[in-house]
């Protein structure tokens, strides 16, 4: 039986509370101020010096402004400033809409299809439930930005402009979630019904014009062939006239992205071991969102190797811990939390995990890192929260704070050892949706 709690259990509490030293001092602040505030250690920004060893050329930050798709901006981020060193274009940017539109489409179809193949399962079973949840959100990995690159290309940003809804995703998120619940019903009613594969599918065909149609109206449609003219930073002017999204990738894209993995540090589970989430492989036939899960020291290496030769990169961590996003400051005792509630509240890295204390929430673009004797020490961060945070947008993170919460870094197998690339080739353990780094 389970024991209820008591008025005598409540005394106690009420007589430890008394025990606590300065606790309506304590109380008061907290209350009256907040707890980061109370709890800040000023003397954290003494060491966050905005001086880096390894400092990249980049330029003006971009703004997702209240839209999840940092994923889609770190990765465009990377791609922008191999475009502006070799052609002398400091702040260009890709369209990001135009490639949310194909992402938004992309997923409504991939949820489409993991409904039908669901279909003989419970709506209330725990994968289908899931799915219902989020079916089609603004939220994404790199392989998905990847894959959306492969497939439609790129336009510059003036050829498909930020909307409203793009830029302010909840509303159209919330409209096309109810359409696409509604439509999960209709298809799986048709299965109940004794609906063919076949038959299920050209449904899903006729179901795909309406999705379609709504990411037109929120998003605007996308460019099928563009003129781009542009000023270099020394006021030349360049012009190449009728390029079609796919023609302009290919002409003045860089990087080769078959060439670049996701390495994974989740000291949770085995290292030099393949992960996979295949439930968020939205662009069928595109790229799988894999991972390769590797030691810290490791992980560090191969991408304080990718800085040194003047590659951005790519990352996935939980910025929404110990962060001042004012100022732009990541450091892992930026708050001390457990000296204002006087209780431990430590975490390893395995634990946080382990327990969902950790989530990969946010995805952003490393454009430096200082060394001393070739060990990091703070870490030069691009975000895409506009310029009026941080130092123009730029954060600033210490080294602890990359050790506890970053969990995800884009790099060319080229700096991987053999060892690895062998790694590579191993069988991926599939990660379910709820998995803590889904």
């Amino acid at each position: 039986m389970k024991k209820e709690l008591s008025q005598t259990m409540i005394k106690k509490f009420q007589d430890d509370l008394d025990k606590q030293p300065a606790a309506e001092v304590v109380r008061n602040a907290v209350m009256n101020q907040g707890i980061n505030a109370v709890s800040e250690d000023p003397t954290v920004k003494t060491t966050l010096n905005r001086a880096f060893s390894i400092d990249l050329p980049t330029g003006k930050v971009a703004a997702q402004e209240k839209s999840g798709r940092c994923w889609l901006f770190a990765t465009l981020n990377t791609l922008r400033h191999e475009f502006a060193n070799k052609y002398h274009v400091k702040d260009f940017e890709f369209s990001q809409n135009y490639l949310s539109f194909w992402d938004r489409v992309e997923k409504a179809n991939s949820f489409f299809e993991m409904i039908i193949d669901s279909a003989d399962l419970p709506a209330d079973d725990r994968r289908v439930n899931a799915l219902l949840k989020m079916p089609d959100d603004d939220g994404g990995q790199w392989a998905n930005a990847a894959a959306l690159v492969q497939k439609y290309g790129l336009v510059p940003k003036y050829a498909m402009p930020e909307t409203q809804p793009s830029n302010h995703t909840s509303e159209f998120t919330q409209v096309l979630g109810k359409r696409l619940r509604k439509d999960a019903m209709i298809l799986r009613q048709l299965h109940q019904d004794g609906a063919t594969h076949d038959e299920l599918e050209n449904k899903k065909e006729e179901l795909m014009t309406t999705i379609y149609r709504m990411c037109v109206y929120a998003f605007g449609k996308p460019a099928e062939k563009f003129d781009f003219e542009y000023y270099d930073d020394d006021k030349n002017y360049h012009k190449d006239l009728g390029l079609t999204p796919i023609e302009f990738r290919d002409k003045y894209m860089t990087r080769v992205l078959d060439d670049y993995v996701v390495l994974m540090n989740a000291p949770d589970r085995p290292f030099n071991q393949m992960y996979a989430l295949p439930d968020e492989d939205n662009v069928r036939g595109g790229k799988h969102v894999e991972f390769l899960n590797i030691d810290l020291a490791t992980f560090k290496k191969a991408l304080i190797d990718q800085l040194k030769a003047g590659e951005s990169t790519w990352f996935g961590c939980d910025v929404l811990q110990q962060m001042n996003r004012e100022e732009g400051f990541l450091d892992s005792h930026l708050y001390n939390y457990d000296q204002l509630f006087n209780t431990d509240l430590s975490f390893t890295k395995a634990d946080r995990v382990h327990y969902y204390e950790a989530v990969c929430s946010h995805a952003m673009t490393f454009t430096g890192v200082d060394l001393i004797d070739d060990e990091p020490v703070r870490w030069k961060v691009e975000n895409s929260w506009g310029e009026k945070v941080g130092d123009k947008g730029y954060f600033v993170m210490n080294d602890a704070w990359f050790d506890d919460y970053v969990y995800e870094v884009v790099i060319n197998k080229k700096y991987l050892s053999d060892e690895l690339k062998e790694a590579l080739k191993t069988e991926p353990v599939r990660l379910e949706l709820w998995d803590a780094l889904a």
